[in-house]
């Protein structure tokens, strides 16, 4: 059994990790920790497991083998190296840290300690990633040449998502930083190595003026282009991808996927069967833990979106483009 802390509620995806380990045969929530003392200790309760507002003592407990990093983008760093040093298995939700340097510092700790370690990219583990990756290896689609993802929700114009989600401290940025990440990791999966990016972000409607409407586009080495969008502020139309080669596409609209290829000479078509979808993240980073299997979601993709997300930021503040 793997007994897991929870570092934080901040994040709110928190609950929901909560609630998949849980559900794990072989896994369970054994502690929580959180800087507010209050919302730890209420989720604590809730939970039905100790709260402990001292994060070295939480990390020393002889009931945890591993945490779950839901605490704020900013005290990543922080949090995750005391976790490395302390031995405790890492499964930690994206973006790993506001820069690359931070990343690194994390990965040296996590390498040195031996811990397993995963970040969360569920968009990776989705049926339609695996059958993108599966025809871009086959050469069905022939040169990619075009890529675009969009990634948004309404939590802004609908005033749905907490008001702390937009302390830029905290959070290190906005809809990119947050939902942005989606596509970029994406992209990069699908594209490799990414060469130079610009984007464009602005604010319309979230609190203490972060992006809550942004996009970037990025040229990777292949010469595929990507645009990446993202929002806190789309109602309708907020999942759409396309993927484009010189002898056919993927796209999908609201999660209806439609393929073209001049291999089958059969026009637009609706694929019969995807591939499976991959098991969730937590529970590849637990087969990990356990059975030693394989970890997809490592340190190096995280490195890589943060070198994505911090670029891209620089790129909007000094208007410019910033060369990889």
């Amino acid at each position: 059994m793997v007994n897991v802390l929870m570092l934080s509620k901040w994040h709110v995806h928190a609950d929901g990790y909560a609630k998949t380990i849980n559900a794990q045969p072989d896994a369970k929530v054994s502690c929580v920790w959180d800087d507010d003392v209050k919302r730890g200790g209420d989720w604590a309760k809730e939970l039905g497991v100790p709260f402990e507002p001292d994060l070295e003592k939480a990390l020393a407990r002889s009931d945890v083998d591993a945490v779950v990093v839901d605490a704020p983008t900013s005290d990543h760093r922080r949090v995750m190296i005391l976790a490395a040093n302390a031995g405790r298995h890492i499964f930690t939700e994206k973006a790993l840290a506001p820069t690359v340097e931070d990343c690194k510092a994390i990965a040296d700790a996590v390498r040195k300690s031996g811990v397993k370690f995963c970040i969360s990219h569920p968009h990776l583990t989705t049926s339609i990633a695996q059958y993108c990756r599966q025809a871009i290896d086959e050469g069905w689609l022939g040169k990619i040449h075009y890529m675009r993802m969009r990634t948004a929700h309404d939590g802004s114009v609908n005033a749905w998502l907490p008001e702390y989600w937009y302390d830029a401290q905290k959070a290190c940025g906005g809809a990119m930083m947050d939902l942005g990440c989606h596509p970029m990791y994406t992209a990069a999966y699908l594209l490799g190595k990414p060469k130079r990016i610009v984007s464009m972000f602005n604010n319309n409607y979230a609190p203490q003026s972060v992006d809550d409407n942004a996009v970037s586009v990025v040229e990777f080495e292949n010469k595929a282009i990507a645009v990446l969008e993202t929002s806190f502020i789309s109602p309708f139309q907020a999942q759409c991808f396309e993927l484009l080669g010189t002898e056919g596409a993927v796209t999908s609209v609201g999660g209806e996927v439609k393929v073209r290829s001049n291999r089958f000479k059969d026009g637009w078509f609706i694929p019969a069967k995807l591939p499976d979808p991959l098991d969730v993240s937590i529970r590849l980073w637990l087969d990990g833990i356990i059975k030693g299997s394989p970890i997809p979601f490592d340190l190096d993709k995280g490195i890589a979106l943060t070198e994505l997300l911090e670029n891209a930021y620089i790129s909007d503040k000094e208007q410019r483009i910033v060369v990889l």
